[in-house]
């Protein structure tokens, strides 16, 4: 297929995913009764109005509080689209008003709303919180792809080409090899290419070998060159860690995006606020104050009003209307003003649509995170530039996508591994990792990044009092199958659950607990399963043993632990069939990132009756028998 023919199938694949996921949401929130829903975590019902107030860039903001369900697991977190509902008219049709949630904390929720003032129902009661479909984001995504095709005879139709067309990006020569201190000579080297490269460059950094360090100074020293960038990550969360070390380098940054989407750190960065601290913004303020006084006399004037009532009506909303439009063009200077002033633009992918860029032109854009972003939202950034710098690591985590027959057809396929491919050249690997002991490294090391990887000297050892590095659990022969959870459909073994607590109680126990909490070491653990991360939390709750040091403990997802490190890492791999099937555990990138979140100690418990019909997972227990690091959860006293 030629590139339009790419584009154009990447645009029925991007349709079938938002009809999937639009079902999907259809099925859990339209369909499904209020109780049901409120037990499923996808509502919060009933809640209470704790207070509202003016917010960052004059937005109107509320927090609520549930009043049942107290301790009842739900989805709601920072930056999903919400809708607050009254209950109390019993109408089929709900009232509502949209909304963004800023964070969760406990039984408490706080939302930006949508609109500048409350409805009049809030103080009904019987008030809910839902979860609402994210439409606008394939809508520009769907956009984006169709301005693409159309490129022609310009800058994109070239990038469009050398992504899906075979056409070769280009490399310049700088007599002046830039080299920092800070840097080894492996990130030194990809700095510099990246600093040549015309049209594309790729840095590709496995697990713990400093990608975010590498790509913070290529941006720093391309803006010594052109002045200002474009960065974006997938995520509000990754883009906020990239605000937070660009703004270390003394860098000027602004942030666009929704500040409920925001992290506080970041929180200054962003443009709204930046807006409320410009110098022109006092003015700004209270042209709108006026503005609003002259149409609420004007509204005033309702009926029973002759010609001289209606003229002074006609002259107060000529007048509002005036000071609108000269409140517009100030609050156009005062963004492109903070806009021109910024060395760094940073915004998720889908927010590089963002109004206030419309037109936006930028010399370079970085894409972070790039081997988890969809194809389409990748686009959107890249229709603003004139060169593309991708980062990533397409043997982590693939992208999020919820309908199989897309993922399968070509959408988990992502331009980061396009391009990795189409143009080796344009690639630069990392190769000294920082994180973990060389034993934890050196299986992901053979089996993705070919024997490639150095630990650096300063934790090539780096292990517990005497513990190694690695311990492999078998449950083989043991009979603890898994269940799957009626409702939920994910999986969890709750017999696997209790022998990897046990392993963590020993491990503490031979350690003792005052090194423990002297050493402040951290323990993540992981599994796959959401329902396997419920009996997991569970039993570390009720572990005596634990206790004293659970507060050094997460548990949690795979997916939740990405980017992420601890101590030790202590994986639950769930699955456990007389069939041997492993279901999405066959997406080995998944387990490469658990496996290297791990810095001192690695323990794995899982079948390998069950793992190794699968090339992977087989060659992850050869490494453990060879190593002497393989047990059976029989000798487990």
């Amino acid at each position: 297929m030629n590139s339009d023919q790419q584009l154009q199938q990447t645009l029925r694949l991007i349709q079938m995913e938002r009809a999937a996921d639009l079902e999907q949401y259809r099925q859990k929130v339209l369909l499904t009764p209020l109780h049901r829903k409120t037990k499923e975590g996808i509502c919060w019902y009933p809640v209470k109005l704790r207070r509202d107030y003016i917010g960052t860039g004059e937005r109107l903001i509320i927090e609520v509080e549930r009043i049942s369900e107290l301790d009842q697991k739900h989805v709601f977190q920072s930056g999903k689209v919400v809708s607050v509902f009254c209950n109390a008219n019993q109408k089929p049709e709900k009232e509502n008003i949209g909304g963004v949630i800023n964070y969760v904390r406990d039984n408490q929720m706080i939302i930006t709303l949508n609109h500048d003032e409350l409805p009049d129902w809030i103080d009904h009661g019987l008030l809910g919180v839902d979860v609402m479909f994210d439409e606008m984001s394939y809508r520009e995504m769907e956009y984006t792809l169709k301005k693409v095709m159309k490129a022609e005879d310009n800058r994109l139709s070239e990038l469009k080409e050398i992504f899906l067309g075979g056409e070769k990006p280009s490399f310049s020569s700088s007599n002046q090899a830039a080299h920092e201190d800070s840097l080894n000579e492996s990130q030194n080297k990809t700095l510099n290419h990246i600093l040549g490269c015309s049209d594309l460059g790729i840095i590709h950094g496995p697990p713990g070998t400093g990608k975010t360090t590498t790509l913070v100074q290529a941006i720093k020293h391309t803006v010594e060159s052109e002045r200002q960038v474009l960065v974006c990550t997938p995520s509000n969360a990754s883009i906020d860690l990239l605000v937070e070390k660009l703004s270390e380098q003394n860098l000027s940054v602004v942030r666009i995006g929704h500040p409920a989407r925001v992290t506080e750190q970041t929180l200054s960065k962003t443009l709204d606020a930046q807006i409320a601290n410009h110098a022109n913004y006092k003015e700004l303020r209270m042209m709108r104050k006026k503005m609003e006084q002259l149409r609420g006399q004007a509204g005033k004037f309702k009926r029973n009003f002759g010609y001289k009532e209606k003229e002074e009506r006609r002259l107060l909303r000529q007048e509002a209307n005036m000071l609108k439009a000269d409140a517009d063009v100030l609050e156009f200077y005062i963004i492109n003003d903070i806009l021109q002033k910024s060395h760094v633009v940073c915004c998720t992918l889908v927010g590089a649509s963002h109004p206030t860029l419309r037109g936006k032109k930028f010399q370079t854009v970085f894409i972070d995170e790039a081997a988890q972003a969809l194809e389409p939202a990748c686009w959107i950034p890249i229709t603003k530039a004139q060169r593309v710098i991708l980062a990533g690591d397409h043997f982590q985590l693939p992208p999020t996508i919820r309908s199989r027959e897309a993922a399968a057809t070509g959408l988990a396929k992502t331009l980061f591994e396009k391009g990795i491919e189409s143009h080796p050249d344009t690639a630069r690997m990392l190769k000294i990792q920082y994180r973990m002991h060389e034993d934890i490294m050196k299986f992901s090391s053979s089996y993705f990044y070919q024997n490639q990887l150095i630990a650096h000297p300063s934790i090539r050892k780096h292990q517990l009092d005497g513990e190694p590095p690695i311990t492999f659990i078998d449950t083989a022969g043991c009979g603890f199958f898994e269940v799957q959870d009626s409702e939920t459909l994910s999986r969890y073994n709750e017999e696997e659950a209790q022998v990897l607590i046990k392993a963590l109680e020993f491990l503490v126990n031979s350690i003792s607990e005052d090194s423990w909490i002297k050493n402040n070491f951290t323990v993540g653990v992981i599994t796959p399963y959401s329902a396997q991360v419920e009996v997991l939390n569970k039993l570390v709750d009720q572990s005596s043993v634990l206790t004293s040091i659970k507060p050094l403990i997460s548990v949690n997802t795979v997916d939740a632990f990405q980017g992420q490190e601890r101590d030790v890492i202590a994986i639950s791999l769930v699955r456990s069939n007389e069939k041997g099937e492993i279901g999405f555990l066959s997406d080995i990138r998944r387990t490469n990132v658990a496996i290297t979140r791990a810095r001192k100690k690695l323990i794995l418990v899982a079948d390998s009756g069950t793992l190794t019909t699968n090339p992977f997972y087989n060659s992850l227990i050869e490494y453990v028998q060879q190593n002497n690091y393989y047990t059976s959860a029989f000798e487990l006293n």
